[in-house]
């Protein structure tokens, strides 16, 4: 079946969006991917996650009850994933997200971000991660129920604009979820891939093209320029926004109908995560219908304080909110052209990628943008990333897939060393190719007689070296006295297909070298904290495991009370008084049972009663030696279970 990786088998693409997620695998027999439903039977699962007093609930279930219990719901844990709790985008977010969300106590690097919610009646503390990875886990649970096997290898995409810390997080809760993550690739270059799939590229079909990727989802943006061809899927360049997206645009109607409730009634509902969340939610049904027409109303009975609320809102109204962040979808286009040294008239055909591509007036100022070019709409918007990533998981866990499926992806942001007295020096510029080794000469000391040099790497693109990401530090010792600016050190910058970073520096005429790899960014999780996390994570699992099978064990309590009810109907005139008042009274008892013990998860507990219903009742039935109804000898209750 596979060459080589054949233990990597089976390997999931997964879409791990700030909206929704997707799954697909490829599927040999099929020659094709295939996107796997949820047990709801969609092809998309909502990134909700949500906490109660008596269980989690992942996806739609975790969605659908936002409306009662908004303060331990989480979404958007996407914009939380390697930032930090300082950051400008966060505490903007955090006005209008219903959860609560705190910094971690101080350390060398800054404090992480937190979510807190109240579970089971117990206060408890999440990092990004952990939600990623409970996420990642219903991903690898949906699959395994399609596949009937167990699955551990995965491909996971990420925005093509993330830094370091925010790829290494998301290959961090991979971790938690127990999957290994074969490779973390960008999204765009999986909607590339989906794409050339889809116009049989590979084959040799059609000939190479310039694909300009424009991806704009729940949460995020970014633009790729892919030179796709005959034997591999090339990125030129990658531009975008981490924090622009679908959510951004609901939130502007938040705010705009928050005010207009106050305005109304003079009430300030902001501080009610109940009444946001059911004005978000009604604010981002009324968005998606504005794409196909022209009008909608909002309506929300008992909104805030007893009060219903109902409003008008016209696409032309939702434009002009929300013009300045459609406009800001622009400017990266240019920033990658440019990047990609290509005029507007070199691209071949522009992607749409991303639920909110379908806005029209995204759509308009795109066109207009690339002089009435026609956008390609060909692949589904929503799976097209998880399609692709499913194809690319396909291809490294060795499959025999019958088809080229190289990619070459570029770093996102530039990369360099700190200089002084604060000036960052690239070494690797934004869009280079990968694998990359890059070594560059011309560094020195900063005083005389100094004996080491430490060694500080960021990545971004701004002057100021600690204006851009801190991603590591290490020091290069043994350096001869000598005035400043005579010892000589080269740097090297080695980057793999996979994005692990490792720089070296060596003191020029000698074999003194000193070295890092930077595979985990500093300030973010550790190896026993993923651990801890790891085994946390087990835990859930094994609560919901056991949520279920008391959930069927009372199941099959229930359905043998009624079967009891019924038979008792179908057999009284056969039974003596003395047993028909017995059997109704555990009849009722075990009804009244049920009542009383709804929540109740104890498996056990629930087997005993069955037992315990069984021993009175089965024995009166055996005795009866008579035909039922139907005329065939009926002397055992059989009960099917239902799932």
């Amino acid at each position: 079946m596979a060459e080589k990786g054949e233990n990597n088998w089976p390997a999931i693409g997964i879409d791990l969006g700030t909206t929704y997620s997707c799954v697909g695998i490829w599927q040999p027999e099929r020659d094709r991917v295939e996107i796997i439903t949820n047990d709801l039977g969609n092809r998309t699962t909502p990134s909700w996650v949500a906490f109660n007093q008596h269980e989690r609930l992942i996806g739609e279930a975790a969605k659908n009850q936002v409306a009662v219990n908004a303060s331990n719901t989480i979404f958007d844990a996407k914009r939380l994933i390697g930032k930090k709790f300082s950051d400008t985008s966060v505490q903007n977010d955090m006005k209008l997200w219903p959860f609560k969300v705190i910094p971690t106590p101080d350390s060398d690097y800054g404090k992480n971000p937190l979510i807190v919610v109240t579970y089971k009646g117990e206060e408890k503390q999440f990092s990004p991660e952990e939600i990623s990875s409970m996420l990642l886990s219903k991903m690898k649970e949906i699959a395994e129920a399609y596949l009937g096997s167990e699955v551990k290898h995965a491909v996971v995409t990420v925005p093509a604009y993330f830094n370091n810390a925010q790829r290494q997080a998301t290959k961090d809760a991979g971790t938690i979820a127990r999957l290994n993550v074969l490779r973390i690739i960008n999204e765009p270059t999986a909607a590339a891939i989906a794409y050339g799939l889809d116009k049989k590229v590979k084959s040799g079909d059609i000939t190479t093209k310039n694909v300009l990727v424009f991806d704009l989802g729940g949460g995020t943006f970014d633009v790729s320029l892919v030179i796709i061809g005959k034997d591999a899927f090339e990125v030129k360049a990658v531009s975008g926004d981490t924090h622009l997206g679908g959510r951004d645009f609901d939130n502007r109607m938040v705010t705009h109908f928050a005010a207009e409730f106050q305005r109304k009634y003079d009430k300030d509902m902001s501080g009610n995560p109940r009444a946001i969340s059911r004005l978000r939610a009604a604010c981002e049904k009324a968005k998606r219908l504005l794409s196909s027409t022209v009008e909608t109303v909002i309506d929300i009975d008992c909104l805030f304080d007893g009060l219903d609320f109902s409003s008008t809102i016209t696409r032309a109204r939702f434009e002009k909110m929300n013009m300045d962040l459609f406009s800001d979808c622009i400017t990266p286009v240019q920033t990658c052209l440019s990047d990609a040294k290509m005029e507007k008239s070199d691209v071949h055909e522009v992607v749409l990628v991303g639920g909110s591509t379908r806005i029209p007036k995204v759509q308009k100022l795109l066109k207009v943008f690339f002089e009435g070019k026609e956008l390609c709409k060909s692949i589904n918007p929503d799976e097209a990333i998880a399609y692709g990533a499913a194809f690319h998981a396909a291809a490294l866990a060795g499959m025999s897939i019958g088809k080229s499926s190289v990619v070459v992806d570029v770093t996102p942001l530039s990369i360099g060393v700190h200089t002084y007295p604060d000036k960052f020096e690239v070494v690797v510029p934004r869009n280079t190719s990968l694998p990359t080794n890059i070594v560059k000469g011309g560094f020195s000391t900063p005083y005389d007689n100094v004996e080491y040099v430490d060694i500080s790497v960021y990545e971004g693109e701004e002057p100021i070296a600690k204006d851009n990401n801190f991603l590591g530090t290490f020091r290069l010792y043994n350096i001869p006295p000598a005035p400043k600016g005579v010892p000589k050190i080269d740097i090297c910058f080695d980057i793999d297909a996979d994005g692990i970073l490792t720089v070296s520096a060596q003191l020029q005429g000698s074999d003194n070298k000193e070295q890092i790899t930077i595979t985990h960014h500093s300030g973010r999780l550790c190896k026993k904290e993923i651990e801890k996390m790891k085994s946390d994570a087990k835990t859930y699992k094994d609560e919901e495991k056991q949520r279920i099978m008391a959930s069927k064990a009372k199941n099959r309590l229930e359905s043998y009370v009624l079967e009891l009810k019924g038979r008792l109907r179908r057999c009284g005139m056969k039974i003596g008084r003395k047993e028909k008042r017995k059997l109704g009274d555990v009849i009722e008892q075990a009804t009244q049972w049920l009542e009383w013990n709804h929540l109740l998860f104890d498996v056990t507990k629930i087997e005993d009663k069955m037992k315990e219903v069984e021993s009175t009742c089965q024995p009166i039935f055996e005795n009866m030696h008579q035909y039922d109804a139907d005329g065939n000898t009926d002397t055992k209750i059989e009960i099917v279970e239902l799932d």
